[in-house]
């Protein structure tokens, strides 16, 4: 059974399962998410609790396994928690998280969390999965959306009786609010209770209301970007975004080598499915046989139709000058530094993926378009 992490309150109404099986890759929101469980559990003589943490090939399952059985003399009911950080229970955990799984049927001595990172598809349609997933409650944690930031941290203000100015003022607030902690969830609620404790309700003007100028005294620049977020911001031509997330990879010890394969990897996908849709391959076709998928299907969507070839052409071209300067190679007309040079590259991409519908189809333009960017 499937449950979306909204649903919980709702969910509780209705009474504990016996088996809960949490996935994801944001740890705030798996962490709260669990902890009302417990609390519930608690309220209803859940008191005492077991935590098995399952690292290396060596890890014991049979101590899980029994551990079912070892209620003590003070205790009605247990919490089994089960974590297993790699996301691979291997061959042995595979077997036992299946018996755990049809165990939990009609069990209500004993609530059982099994605790996972996020899973690719393969996994989830694996036969130790499948069992969680039909004899319990399955929860998927997605990380927060960029687009949707602001309102998550407008609803998390709210919760502590906090709000941003009315109209644009208060759009501002949570769009910079945003770019402080884009990539961190657990570090935009540690500064939204920072903000709680700094401006208390009770006190100023306006009780509850934040300026534009409290929130940027006391929010850090906690924001963390990896190289795939960065592709989906050069595909959507968001500039200003992708100039922000290429200084923070920098300032992370991100490899100039990885963030240059991203990029050039689109340039090259796009390029891919460009010819096969003029080998007349329709685009969905074209798209899946490259493997392009969730968001970045709906950019490619958007950005092929109207790109040039040419303009495809003088961005492989750009990539290989690129490619040579991350490997220490001087380039004429080209900066000296890698990092320098990939904000140009991504400037350059971003540009044609920014407004498509400009691009000239015929490619004439195109050349002045991709390299006369200055970077």
């Amino acid at each position: 059974m499937n449950l979306a992490p909204n649903q919980l309150q709702d969910h509780l109404k209705r009474g504990l399962k016996s088996l809960y099986t949490l996935h994801g890759d944001e740890p705030l929101l798996v962490q709260e998410f669990a902890d009302a469980l417990r609390h519930a559990a608690r309220q209803q003589g859940y008191t005492e609790r077991t935590v098995h943490t399952a690292t290396g090939a060596s890890f014991d399952w049979s101590t899980v396994l029994a551990s079912g059985g070892s209620l003590s003399l003070f205790a009605d009911r247990q919490i089994i928690e089960i974590r297993v950080p790699s996301g691979k229970p291997g061959k042995e955990g595979s077997v036992a998280l299946q018996q755990i799984a049809e165990r939990a049927q009609g069990n209500d001595a004993i609530l059982t969390l099994v605790m996972l990172p996020r899973l690719d598809s393969m996994t989830t349609k694996s036969a130790w999965f499948g069992a969680l997933d039909s004899f319990g409650v399955s929860v998927k944690f997605e990380p927060i959306a960029r687009g949707n930031l602001p309102q998550w941290i407008a609803q998390r203000l709210q919760l502590q009786g906090q709000r941003v100015a009315s109209g644009e003022e208060g759009q501002r607030t949570l769009q910079f609010f945003s770019d402080r902690v884009e990539g961190n969830l657990l570090a935009a609620h540690q500064e939204i209770q920072k903000l709680g404790l700094l401006y208390p309700v009770s006190s100023g003007a306006s009780p509850g209301v934040l300026s534009f100028e409290q929130v940027e005294n006391a929010v850090l620049n906690v924001a963390r970007y990896d190289v795939f977020k960065l592709s989906e911001a050069v595909l959507g031509g968001q500039s200003v975004r992708v100039a922000r997330m290429l200084d923070g990879l920098q300032s992370e010890g991100e490899s100039e080598v990885l963030v240059h394969w991203a990029l050039s990897e689109d340039i090259r996908n796009l390029k891919r499915v460009k010819d096969a849709i003029n080998a007349g391959r329709p685009m969905p076709m074209a798209l899946r046989d490259h493997r392009i998928w969730g968001a970045k299907e709906k950019l490619f969507e958007r950005v092929l139709p109207t790109i040039s070839e040419a303009s495809l052409a003088h961005l492989l071209t750009a990539a290989h000058t690129v490619d040579g300067i991350c490997k220490g190679l001087k380039q004429p007309d080209w900066p000296l530094s890698a990092w320098q040079s990939l904000h140009r590259l991504a400037g350059m991409l971003c540009e044609q993926c920014a407004a498509p519908s400009r691009t000239p189809k015929d490619g004439r333009g195109a050349r002045a378009a991709v390299t006369g960017y200055s970077g």
